[in-house]
């Protein structure tokens, strides 16, 4: 059979296997408030709005999910306040898919605000300095407010550039606080705990954390793939990927955490402001859709990232090609639409010597950029999931590697992941 579907009557999700290409597969994930299609890209929306874009425009462009922050949404405008107003999908007015985070990524960004212990992780508020404890059950408590079709377990996040003992005592306790927060999901009926892996880059630790979360499985919907946020080289990288989904149930959805940093670990908005121009853009400052088109051939089929809307507040577009620099000069002239082969809004109404005269100056340019790059990844999904359906995906990601690299000097790595995704290139 190739329709396999979670059996479990008490979680608020339903997940079926529609077709396989390889690794690669297409789903349906239906969750309490949308019926979703993966391989799905999911915009960041920090604090329930993904910057620039409405609710309305997000399902015009036809977003299946969304991401929230638990930390920040925590903070401003709080739970018990978003728990009163109806949760946050009534809150900001979207009808679709959410998830939140744990706030456990802040243990990277704001690590020097934050102290790790075995009970929680205290942060230091950038706004105010006060201090906030955030426990595995407090974690949990705030997501169960907030409403999310996928909550996200607390897991002690670690760089992937942080080696020694550090990551196996961070994996172990990941497993130690995915007990606590099954423990306090009240919502289980309603909204989906999805674990996390991680281990670092080792591939033994990963192993280790695997082996532990599946002795969960009954309590968890989905699994997450963490810590690959912190730099690591891209051969690293995909290893990890493909030793997760080849190992983590096959009829549960894979979900990799977010992946926004470029080859030496800058985050993409560095690269957004002195990009070489379109066809000698480096990997870091186009690698995103690319990573998206491997994972999904090895099987993963969730991914989310603030690139398309961090990069357009800097007057980068994605295009087939890479990426284009709208503030370049010369964009200044230029009557062509962002991408001719795009059929989003922007491309059909503006020109790139309008957009190179408002990006970064008014705030119409990054709204109309970030509208456009939002769209880009709605249809790379599409595609994606298009080829898998059609059995033509090892066609398509040999197109998608053409248009991305003409000279034919695809990175080693992408050929090294594909090989063992079963594709040729």
């Amino acid at each position: 059979m190739l329709s396999q579907h979670v059996d479990a009557a008490s979680m608020a999700l339903q997940f079926e296997v529609l077709a396989r290409s390889g690794r690669a597969r297409a789903s349906q994930l239906t969750l309490p408030h949308y019926e979703c299609a993966t391989p799905m890209f999911m915009p960041v929306g920090t604090q329930g709005s993904v910057k620039g874009l409405t609710s309305e425009q997000l399902a015009e462009l036809d977003c299946h999910v969304i991401l929230g922050n638990t930390y920040h949404l925590a903070n401003r405008p709080g739970s018990d306040l978003i728990d009163r107003m109806g949760g946050l999908h009534h809150f900001i007015n979207w009808k679709r898919g959410m998830l939140t985070d744990s706030g456990g990524f802040q243990m990277v960004s704001l690590l020097h605000l934050a102290d790790i212990t075995e009970e929680g992780v205290t942060f230091q508020s950038p706004v105010d300095g006060r201090p906030m404890l955030l426990t595995p059950e407090q974690s949990i408590r705030i997501q169960n407010e907030i409403g999310a079709d996928i909550i996200m377990a607390l897991d002690d996040v670690v760089s992937s550039l942080v080696t020694g003992p550090r990551i196996e005592e961070a994996m172990h306790r990941t497993l130690r606080w995915i007990d606590r927060c099954i423990e306090a999901h009240s919502r289980s009926n309603e909204q989906n705990l999805f674990g996390i892996i991680q281990g670092g880059l080792d591939p033994r630790l990963r192993d280790l954390c695997l082996k532990g979360m599946m002795e969960r499985d009954k309590d968890l919907p989905g699994y997450a793939i963490g810590g690959l946020a912190g730099g690591e080289d891209k051969a690293s990288f995909w290893r990890v990927v493909a030793q997760c989904t080849a190992a983590l149930p096959d009829n549960k959805p894979r979900y990799v955490m977010t992946v926004e940093t470029g080859l030496d670990g800058k985050l993409a908005e560095d690269f957004s402001l002195s990009p070489p121009s379109l066809g000698s853009a480096p990997m870091c400052a186009r690698r995103y859709p690319l990573d998206i088109v491997v994972c999904s051939a090895l099987g993963a089929d969730m991914y989310d990232c603030v690139y398309p809307t961090r990069t357009a507040r800097f007057g980068t577009a994605l295009v087939p090609e890479g990426t284009l620099r709208l503030k370049l000069a010369d964009m200044k002239h230029d009557m062509r639409p962002i991408d001719p082969t795009c059929a989003c809004m922007v491309c059909q109404k503006y020109t790139r010597a309008y957009l190179h005269a408002v990006v970064t100056k008014e705030p119409i340019g990054a709204y109309l950029v970030s509208y456009h790059n939002v769209a880009y990844m709605m249809r790379l999904t599409r595609d994606i999931r298009t080829a898998i359906t059609q059995q033509r995906f090892p066609q398509y990601v040999r197109d998608f590697l053409q248009c991305q690299f003409p000279k034919g000097d695809i990175p080693d790595w992408v050929r090294d992941a594909l090989k063992v995704a079963g594709i040729d290139v």
